[in-house]
This record gives structure tokens, C-alpha cells and sequence, in this order.
């Protein structure tokens, strides 16, 4: 939607999501928000813990309360979590409050981006890369379900990526 002054991203961890994100919103002089920072900054627990304590299912329930207060925001560049748009809920809230933005990916860049670490509670066990694909596979379509741009970022330069999303949007909301 881009009567909405928002930009939302959306897309797999590894997209580049957050540095695209703050790109953006330096280039368009706005306000930039990651929505798994704000969920840590609420709970006073980072997203590790949470999905210890809680399972997805509760980081899950606390996201969604994150998206809903957050995409009611006026003038936001927001970087979602990868799996934001596996609530039906997020999905409509993210498409009619803002202009999306899926970053695509190749899974193999993922895999080189997010790795294993602590902080990707999904990639902990098994395969990184096997485990991405499945990931991939049942989230690809809902990228695309909502998305009003889709901007490629594999072997792309963050500041190239900003440029082409600022260029689309402004095109966008100049030809509403």
C-alpha cells in the first residue's frame, strides 16, 4: 500500500533485512525499527531465551503483539523477523499499513549470513542450510503474497540494495 508512508521488510534471516533497513531509513530521513529487537527490548529477554522459555509458539504470540503496535506507527522503516508473515494476522496488518518489501535471497547466502549462531533459534539443530530450504519452502509464498517490491539481495551490497528499494518506492509513491 503506498498511501502509507511506512516501509516494511520482510523476508528470510540472512536477507539483510536490518542493514538494508537501516539504509533506508537514513536515506529517507526516517525512523528505523527491527521488530525481534523491540520484542527483546519488552520482554527483557533476548529471542534465544524466549524461545527456550516459551517455544516458538509464545515468541510467536509476542510477535504478533510487536507487528500490531508497531505497524500502527506513522512514517517507520521496519525490519520484520523472518517468520512474521507466518501469522495470517501480520500478513494483512503488514500489507495494509505500509509498503512491502520483500528482501529474496539465495539460501546459500543465508547460510553464509546467519550461520550458526545463538541468536537463530530455528538453525540450532541439524543442517543450517537443509533446515533454511525447508524454511524457505513454506515461507517464499507468503513473501510474495504481500509483497509490493521485491528486491534481490544475494551478492548485492547493502547500499545498492537501499538505492534500488528507495528509487521503487519513491517511483511508487509518486504513481500511487
Amino acid at each position: 500500500m503506498i498511501g502509507s508512508p511506512n516501509i516494511f521488510l520482510i523476508g528470510p534471516m540472512g536477507s539483510g533485512k536490518t542493514a538494508v533497513g537501516r539504509q533506508v531509513a537514513r536515506i529517507l530521513d526516517l525512523p528505523f525499527i527491527d521488530s525481534d529487537h523491540e520484542i527483546e527490548l519488552r520482554t527483557g529477554a533476548d529471542i534465544p531465551l524466549i524461545f527456550e522459555r516459551e517455544g516458538e509458539a509464545g515468541f510467536r504470540r509476542r510477535e504478533r503483539e510487536a507487528i500490531a503496535a508497531l505497524t500502527a506507527q506513522h512514517g517507520v522503516v521496519l525490519a520484520t523477523g523472518g517468520g512474521a508473515v507466518l501469522d495470517s494476522e501480520n500478513r494483512r496488518l503488514l500489507a495494509e499499513r505500509g509498503w512491502v518489501v520483500y528482501l529474496e535471497t539465495s539460501v546459500t547466502q543465508q547460510a553464509e549470513r546467519a550461520g550458526r549462531t545463538r541468536h537463530r533459534p530455528l538453525l540450532s539443530n541439524g543442517d543450517p542450510q537443509q533446515r533454511l530450504a525447508e524454511l524457505m519452502q513454506i515461507r517464499e509464498p507468503l513473501y510474495r503474497e504481500i509483497a509490493d517490491f521485491t528486491a534481490v539481495t544475494t551478492r548485492k551490497r547493502v547500499a545498492h540494495v537501499a538505492d534500488r528499494i528507495v528509487q521503487a518506492y519513491r517511483g511508487a509513491s509518486a504513481n500511487p
